[in-house]
C-alpha cells in the first residue's frame, strides 16, 4: 500500500506540473491523487468491485480537494484535476480498444462497459461530493443566520 501510495503520488506531483498548478499547492494536489489510490487500492484489496472502488476514491479525492481548497482558499479544481488521474480507467479504454481490433466482441463488450461505468462513478462521486458539500455549506448559513436573532 506504501508503494501504491507513493507511485500516485509522484504521478500526480508529475502531471500538476504539467497542468500548471501552482507551486505551493503541487504537494497537496500530490497528497488528494496518493490518498484517492489509496482508497481505491483498498477496495479493491478487500474485494470491491473496480466500479465501487473507482466512485469510493473519486469521493476521496472531491471531499479533500474541497477541504484543501477552502484551506488554502483557493479552487477545488486546482486539486481536483490532478488528483482524479491515477483513477481514470486509461488501461481499459486501451484493452477495449485492443479488443475492437482483435474482433472479439465479447471482451470488448465486458471492457468497455467496465470502463464506462468505472468513468460514470468518477463523475458521479464528484457531482455527490459538491451537492453534499453546498447543501452543508447553505444549510450552515441558514442555522447561522437561525441563532444570530
Amino acid at each position: 500500500m506504501i508503494w501504491a501510495f507513493l507511485f500516485a503520488f509522484c504521478s500526480t506531483v508529475g502531471f500538476s506540473i504539467l497542468f500548471h498548478v501552482p507551486k505551493k499547492h503541487i504537494a497537496s494536489a500530490g497528497l488528494v491523487g496518493g490518498l484517492g489510490w489509496l482508497t481505491y487500492t483498498y477496495f479493491i484489496a478487500s474485494g470491491s468491485g473496480s466500479v465501487l472502488a473507482c466512485f469510493a476514491g473519486s469521493c476521496i479525492v472531491a471531499i479533500i480537494s474541497d477541504l484543501f481548497s477552502r484551506a488554502f482558499k483557493d479552487a477545488a479544481t486546482i486539486f481536483v484535476i490532478p488528483g482524479i488521474l491515477p483513477l481514470v480507467p486509461g488501461a481499459g479504454m486501451y484493452y477495449t480498444m485492443l479488443a475492437i481490433l482483435e474482433g472479439d466482441i465479447e471482451k470488448t463488450a465486458s471492457t468497455g462497459t467496465e470502463t464506462i461505468l468505472m468513468a460514470g462513478s468518477i463523475a458521479v462521486a464528484l457531482l455527490v461530493v459538491a451537492s453534499v458539500t453546498k447543501l452543508l455549506a447553505q444549510t450552515g448559513r441558514k442555522l447561522l443566520t437561525y441563532f444570530r436573532r
